[in-house]
């Protein structure tokens, strides 16, 4: 009778969670909903459609905002910038902080010791942005940068360094010495074990590094809108101007939400697996 009761409670107890987490994911879910329901609408809809707003059953769903938003040469200008800012950022977080992190994790530093100087790039990402606005725009004013893809492929290389660095250097941490030390004995040189062995056996951490510069740079906000605001703007600063006469639009801001959104989501289920992998390389050793 014990155990009746025991297995019923923690059939109770799995329905509770299974409810606590559709819960969950349907809250997560809403804005996305309203905003795939608000692109999908006539403008003269957008205020008059009350409850959930079903497709079908109180407005009749249609592509024009997303026509006209995707016509728009400012929206495809947009789009490019943010393709070349974070490409280009990406690429040279990577190409600049995987030897720094290759070298933090096997060569050994006095002063400062290695364990400092991976916890002094650390306290660089937590740092607050904003707190350092006003030099770099100085900065980028003086070198006659402003409002141009190179300000803004400095600027998020300089932000997302630390975080590719220390991601990196673990990964190099877990990957075996004695591979490296069997390449010198054969006559490779540091250069080549590095390229050859090291970067290879870590791919899957440089893969989710890559992803994640990517994703930071393609959301960032702050910097985009003071650096580039005409020829370098992006799409988040684009996304935050859909404000005329008549106030905010809408419609408009769902559809550039959602296409702010597509890129990286396409991307992280594409690579969810590299993801993964390189997040979690070394986490658990047999």
């Amino acid at each position: 009778m014990e155990a009746l009761r025991t297995l019923k409670r923690r059939h109770i107890s799995s329905w509770a969670y299974i409810l606590l987490a559709i819960f969950v994911a349907a809250m997560t879910f809403l804005p996305f909903y309203w905003a795939i329901s608000l692109s999908v609408r006539n403008p003269a809809e957008a205020f008059t459609v009350t409850g959930l707003a079903v497709p079908f059953v109180q407005y009749k769903p249609t592509l024009a905002n997303w026509k006209t938003e995707l016509a728009t040469g400012e929206t495809q200008k947009a789009l490019v910038n943010s393709t070349i800012v974070a490409m280009c950022a990406a690429l040279m977080t990577i190409v600049i902080a995987t030897p720094a992190a290759y070298a933090i994790a096997r060569f050994r530093f006095r002063r400062p010791s290695n364990g400092n100087i991976a916890l002094w790039f650390l306290s660089q990402r937590v740092l607050p942005p904003v707190a350092t606005a006003i030099p770099f725009f100085l900065i980028m004013r003086f070198l006659g940068l402003l409002d141009t893809h190179i300000a803004l492929i400095l600027l998020n290389t300089t932000f997302n360094l630390p975080i590719v660095v220390v991601i990196m250097r673990q990964a190099f941490i877990e990957v075996p010495i004695e591979l490296e030390e069997a390449a010198l004995v054969d006559g490779a040189n540091h250069l080549d074990i590095f390229l050859m062995i090291s970067v290879r056996l870590a791919a899957p951490s440089l893969a989710a590094a890559v992803l994640i510069v990517i994703a930071f740079t393609w959301n960032e906000f702050l910097f985009a809108l003071m650096i580039g605001t005409i020829k370098a703007k992006v799409i988040p600063v684009h996304m935050a101007g859909a404000v005329d006469t008549r106030g905010v639009q809408f419609w408009f801001v769902a559809v550039r939400t959602l296409i702010a959104m597509t890129p990286p989501v396409i991307i992280a289920l594409l690579a969810q697996r590299y993801i993964v992998r390189g997040l979690t390389f070394g986490a658990v050793k047999g």
